[in-house]
């Protein structure tokens, strides 16, 4: 009987010892597993890091919390000779002290994922950043790009199956001249003679507007309580024909695609928007070999308070323009949307949010920009404005524009006059 009772004993610890020897083998097991994922997390941080490592990059944080003013007056006290146009604008607390937390851990206080995106790759809430500011910009709040709740339209032309890939003449990109196009002279190009002047490009298309997301509209503009906004006849491409009207009203060709993709394109999907658009701008290049300037228009999806400015009375949609980092060139993109920007800034001080850099993990990132140096995304106003304040700063567009032309193309001849 005690021989029984030992062996039951010794079974007893036998079963222990083989149940702590499983537990002991799952816990090496995860905790080998725990390491190893780490490790594995801690290079791919570092490679994150490295890859990232630019003077843009790294300079982000203070150039996003400070003004163009602020890097004139630096550039003053090191060359008197140099005399900048920008007014100063005084620092913030909230400017300092989120300079000074970006600076010393590349965490942005506005923005809570930056806790995590340090040491999570894949998480890099600050891959989006302000290259340049506006005046009076809140450097925490960006564009913003909403995809439409309902990526099918709703209008009867819409039905799968039913519409057809965009066939030749269809498609405003295709060569042809849209119907609504505004007429042009016959004249050749003529520099203006001062930024004031009006000169003409005759026939010649200087100009492409076209609209990746061309639903774009605006709720004070939509009739029914629809919780979208987004509208097949109201809509951004309105304000791309503005911008070209008045670009041929400054003497500069603009030729404007309005082609509704959801309808031109079967089994249409809106995350594929720049992909459409981007056979859209380049048939135009193929189409013509004058054109220069390509604008992408588009609508922020930020609320009135963050797009809208009061200039001498007048209300204006704000713009921003948008940057992608995929491209190689961007830095190219960037330099014609700054030209944009200050001279804006100096004519209608604040129309301007500033310009916005995107990389792959917080947008498209390409935009078409690498089909042209001077390429840009314009956003233009939010889903608060009205067509009436976008039309305001679509003229303040074309006027600014337009100068830029004349600028070069009389650099261009007085170039040319040393030259012969």
């Amino acid at each position: 009987m005690k021989r029984k009772i030992m062996l039951l004993d010794i079974g007893r610890e036998s079963k222990r010892v083989r149940q702590l020897l499983v537990t002991g083998r799952t816990f090496a097991v995860l905790s080998f597993c725990s390491m190893v994922f780490f490790v594995l997390l801690g290079v791919a941080g570092i490679a994150h890091q490295q890859t990232t490592t630019s003077p843009v990059n790294s300079m982000k944080g203070f150039a996003a919390a400070v003004s163009s003013g602020f890097f004139g007056d630096m550039l003053e006290m090191e060359m008197p000779a140099f005399q900048s146009s920008h007014e100063t604008e005084s620092f913030t607390t909230k400017q300092i002290s989120a300079l000074l937390m970006r600076a010393l851990t590349d965490i942005n206080p506005a923005d809570p994922m930056s806790l995590l995106a340090g040491e999570l790759p894949g998480l890099s809430a600050n891959d989006a950043f302000l290259i340049r500011r506006g005046v009076g910009t809140d450097t925490a709040i960006g564009p913003e790009d909403n995809a439409p709740i309902s990526h099918d339209p709703s209008d009867p032309l819409h039905e799968e199956g039913q519409a057809d890939e965009p066939t030749e003449g269809n498609d405003q990109g295709e060569g042809q001249e849209p119907d609504k196009q505004p007429a042009a002279t016959d004249k050749p190009v003529t520099p203006a003679d001062d930024e004031g002047g009006k000169g003409t490009t005759g026939k010649a298309k200087i100009a492409f507007i076209y609209h990746s997301h061309n639903r774009e509209s605006w709720y004070p503009e939509l009739t029914d309580q629809t919780k979208d906004p987004n509208s097949a006849t109201k809509n951004i491409t309105l304000v791309g024909k503005r911008l070209a009207e008045k670009l041929e009203a400054n003497g500069v060709g603009a030729q404007h695609s309005d082609t509704d993709y959801p309808t031109a394109i079967q089994n249409y999907r809106w995350e594929l928007s720049y992909k459409y658009s981007m056979k859209t701008v380049k048939e135009a290049i193929a189409s013509s070999k004058d054109l220069k300037f390509f604008f992408d228009l588009h609508r922020d999806s930020q609320k009135r308070k963050y797009t809208t400015i009061d200039i001498n009375g007048k209300s204006y949609a704000q713009v921003y323009f948008i940057i992608g980092h995929k491209n190689p060139n961007w830095q190219k993109n960037e330099a014609f949307a700054t030209r944009i920007h200050e001279a804006l800034d100096k004519k209608y001080p604040g129309i301007s949010r500033g310009i916005w850099g995107k990389t792959a993990a917080s947008g498209n990132a390409e935009y078409n920009q690498s089909l042209a140096e001077d390429n840009v995304l314009i956003e233009v106003g939010g889903v608060d404005n009205t067509l009436e304040e976008s039309y305001r700063t679509a003229d303040a567009l074309a006027e600014v524009i337009a100068n830029i032309y004349w600028a070069d193309e009389k650099a261009s001849a007085v170039s040319k006059g040393k030259a012969s």
